[in-house]
């Protein structure tokens, strides 16, 4: 840019500064004990004095004659005020001049700025620019908040276009009836004609406004917005456009106005003036705000399934966009085990503070702790509208205030303290039952509750009523459905000498409820053992109940002592049949629609051999003594309940102190996590096992969910253990009947070597009778084994599948006593088939050494 340009630049933006020429206007400030706090140049040149000679004194020095004694109480309460006075000049004439002032709450340095600036533009016109840019720029200044009044008065008409421009009546008409605010400001942005609306808005007739600059007749700082875009107008040209919210006279709230300015040109397009026209958006405002607000409350309250972060979410969303202070107030039974009633409460009421917003950081307001419970009169406005059952608008007056000062002394102080002056009160309502009570208040906004705020305000507690008691019905059924997968999960390990157990159950955390993960550890005939780990898919409930049934079935099925392959086999059955009981009763079956997933293994501590089969569940894993980690290779089956495909059972040797690791899929499978790395670190952590059990649990959990689940989580560890040979004695048994007495001898002996001499009667019975029964009845071979650990296990096995029961013999028969007379001496006694034949075994308890 060149320096011509540059200096043409400069002199339009003076040019333009000195249109606005503020000396045109008498301003003067009064303080409330009526001293005189400004004086300006204009005010200089209406009445003579110099600022020395004003500032400082009673304002009643100005008037011609004595003010009337009710002049103070006539203007209480007042925010502004025009008409005319008479005032005396320096030189004594008296002068009829017609003024405006405004009440306002402002910087005492103003107007001393406003002089200053005011002498640069006299005395230093090549530094305007540059003087404002300054001024703009400077650091705040300590404010003085002590209310004061601003009084001004044009001096002289303004300049420019005839007030009728061209004589045209029906212009004249047109521009005075308008359908929008519309005033015209000559190019000093003094007002030059308003029209009805504009009279209508302001509260003053045009004659009053007339001269004025639009700052003047707001004396807000909007208006400084709206000159400034009108000095835009002046000097580009161009119309512009602008929203301003205005408090105006005679109003509680704050309006919304859509506002255009248009420089105004004449016949050789000379801009001679701006034209401003504005409506009043104020009920479109407010309606996009209720919109934006409802929007919100749809995005925010709910997130969780968190009661008491719900109602924090419903007073976060209100403040401040609806009220400066919300409390969320609920029925001690919402947060119980108790279902809350329906209909109102009784009185008096109890509720308890669950969540509360303000404004003000700290809520300083609130007079109640977050849990406490307390009591609410009946003219208070939360037990009032629960009384009632629907939301209402109270204001807070000196008598409700005095109510509430026997009861709830600090309440009172604090709401005078505050300045609460409204209140909204909305009962919590969802599916017919009374949760508690949201309380809107304010205390900052000036303006009351209005009745459109008690739609929106219903609307946004009743979507946090809805989601509260959604949280209370998850609350309640996963408190179930914990209480319930509890009492199906072992409580303690069983006593059996197999292995040494340790396991973990973890809940699901967030929304996902309970699920039907379990595990079990049943012992078996010959001191073996069965471990047992599954998984619903599903949560809730309706899982738990199904993990019951399938816990139920297994123990079932395991006491017939069948192969892992054939146990699953039956299982499977079980869930297709009940699958299909379901759908001829029309309705949907728990086990058939959720599926299910299983892990069977059986371990024997003599012959140190585990076998194990699996349905769609992940393979376990093994921690050999020397460090070895491996996976078994488990053939996979089939989920339970798909049907017609096989299970096939794998068999491993495994030596003593081993660790072997079931789980759910739970365990590995972590969101954001590769299944990869969790099996990787499960091995890691099995490879370096805790000194017990118990630490190695911890341990496994700790590094693969550092964190709560999101899934439910079984884990079930088992360290095997073996039986020596001499725990464990065996001989063949010739067919002959002969063979009974030696075979007698021999088991008397051994026990005798076990120190059991106790057991010796009850042990010579049981081998008379078992052996005797196969002899007589079954096919060679014929074995017996006598297994000495915590307990005293006889078995008898034989070539034969066909399985003994108890009868009772009648009074001349001459067998049918035997089997019945071992049930009734041993701890307990069965059958179970093998590859060969079938094994029949009896166990003694042993006395327990002192």
């Amino acid at each position: 840019m060149t320096g011509s340009e540059t200096a043409g630049r400069d002199d339009r933006a003076a040019w333009h500064e000195d249109l606005v020429d503020e000396t045109a206007t008498a301003r003067a400030t009064v303080d409330p004990q009526g001293r005189v706090t400004g004086w300006s140049e204009g005010a200089r040149r209406l009445l003579g004095y110099e600022s020395s000679e004003v500032v400082g004194r009673s304002a009643a020095l100005l008037l011609a004659d004595d003010p009337p004694a009710e002049l103070p109480r006539s203007l209480a309460g007042l925010r502004r005020w025009s008409g005319t006075a008479t005032l005396r000049h320096r030189d004594g004439h008296r002068l009829e001049v017609g003024l405006l002032a405004h009440r306002r709450i402002r910087n005492q340095s103003q107007d001393q700025r406003q002089n200053q600036r005011q002498n640069q533009r006299q005395d230093q016109s090549q530094d305007r620019n540059q003087n404002r840019q300054q001024d703009r720029n400077q650091p705040p200044e300590q404010h003085s908040l002590d209310s004061e009044w601003l009084l001004v008065s044009p001096l002289t008409s303004p300049t420019g276009p005839s007030r009728s421009p061209g004589g045209d009546a029906l212009v004249m008409w047109g521009f005075a009836q308008s359908a929008c605010l519309m005033a015209l400001y000559d190019t000093g942005l003094r007002l030059r004609r308003a029209n009805a609306d504009m009279e209508r808005a302001i509260g003053l007739s045009e004659d009053a406004m007339r001269g004025l600059r639009l700052p003047e007749i707001l004396a807000d700082p909007q208006g400084d917005l709206t000159e400034e875009r009108m000095r835009r107008a002046l000097e580009t040209g161009e119309r512009q456009h602008l929203q301003i919210a205005v408090r105006l006279p005679f109003h509680d709230r704050a309006s919304i106005w859509t506002t255009s300015l248009a420089p105004v040109r004449d016949a050789g397009g000379e801009i001679q003036g701006v034209l401003l026209s504005a409506h009043d958006t104020t009920e479109q405002h407010l309606a996009r705000q209720r919109l934006a607000l409802l929007n919100d409350a749809s995005v925010r309250i709910g997130s969780t399934l968190d009661l008491t972060r719900t109602a924090q979410e419903l007073a976060d969303v209100a403040v401040p966009s609806l009220a400066d202070f919300v409390t969320v107030d609920l029925l001690p039974a919402v947060e119980g085990s108790q279902n809350p009633l329906t209909g109102p409460p009784s009185s008096p009421v109890m509720l308890r503070r669950v969540a509360c917003q303000s404004v003000l950081e700290g809520s300083p307001e609130a007079t109640i702790e977050p849990g406490a419970v307390t009591t609410y009169p009946d003219r208070s406005p939360p037990a009032e509208c629960l009384a009632v059952g629907r939301p209402l608008i109270r204001e807070v007056t000196a008598d409700a205030i005095a109510e509430w000062e026997s009861g709830h002394p600090d309440r009172a102080e604090r709401v005078r303290r505050y300045g609460f002056h409204s209140v909204l009160a909305v009962p919590m309502e969802a599916r017919g039952i009374t949760l508690g009570v949201a309380t809107f208040s304010r205390h900052r906004r000036p303006e009351p509750f209005e009745t459109d705020d008690l739609p929106l305000a219903e609307e946004i507690t009743a979507r946090a009523a809805m989601c509260i008691d959604n949280a209370r019905r998850y609350t309640t059924e996963r408190s179930t459905s914990l209480i319930l997968q509890s009492s199906l999960l072992p409580q303690r390990p069983p006593r059996q000498a197999a292995v040494d157990v340790a396991s973990r159950y973890l809940p699901a955390s967030g929304q996902t409820g309970v699920g039907g993960d379990w595990f079990d550890v049943i012992p078996l005939s010959g001191a073996r053992v069965a471990l047992v780990v599954g998984d619903v898919v599903g949560h809730g409930i309706q899982a738990s109940a199904t993990m019951g049934r399938l816990r139920t079935a297994v123990r079932t099925l395991a006491d017939v002592d069948l192969p892992p392959d054939e146990l699953l086999t039956h299982l499977d059955d079980l869930v297709n049949r009940v699958s299909a009981e379901g759908d001829d009763s029309g309705s949907a079956s728990d086990m058939g629609a959720i599926g299910a997933t299983c892990l069977y293994a059986v371990y024997d501590p003599v012959s140190r051999c585990c076998a194990l089969a699996r349905a769609a569940h992940p393979v376990p894993a093994l921690a050999t003594p020397d460090g070895r980690v491996e996976f078994l290779d488990v053939p996979a089956g089939p989920p339970l309940g798909l049907g017609g495909l096989p299970f096939e059972c794998l068999e491993r040797e495994i030596p003593e102190g081993s660790l072997l690791a079931l789980y759910t899929d739970g365990l590995i499978e972590v969101r954001g996590r590769d299944v990869d790395e969790g099996i990787a670190a499960l091995q890691d952590v099995l490879a370096h096992p805790a000194a017990s059990l118990e630490g190695t649990c911890d341990a496994v959990l700790h590094t693969l969910l550092p964190g709560r689940p999101v899934d439910d989580v079984a884990l079930l560890l088992a360290r095997t253990r073996a039986l020596g040979a001499n725990q464990v004695a065996t001989w063949d048994v010739p067919p002959d009947p002969a063979a009974v007495a030696e075979t007698r001898r021999r088991a008397c002996r051994q026990l005798a070597d076990w120190g059991l001499d106790e057991a010796v009667f009850v042990t010579e019975l049981v081998v008379s009778e078992l052996v005797t029964n196969a002899i007589r009845y079954a096919a060679p071979p014929i074995r017996l084994r006598l297994i000495h650990d915590r307990s005293l296990i006889c078995e008898v096995s034989d070539a034969s599948t066909t399985s003994p029961h108890l009868r009772r013999a009648r009074t001349y028969d001459e067998g049918g006593r035997g089997l019945l007379l071992v049930a009734q001496l041993t701890q307990a006694w069965g059958t179970r088939q093998t590859h060969h034949g079938k094994t029949i075994w009896a166990e003694q308890a042993l006395p327990v050494a002192v």
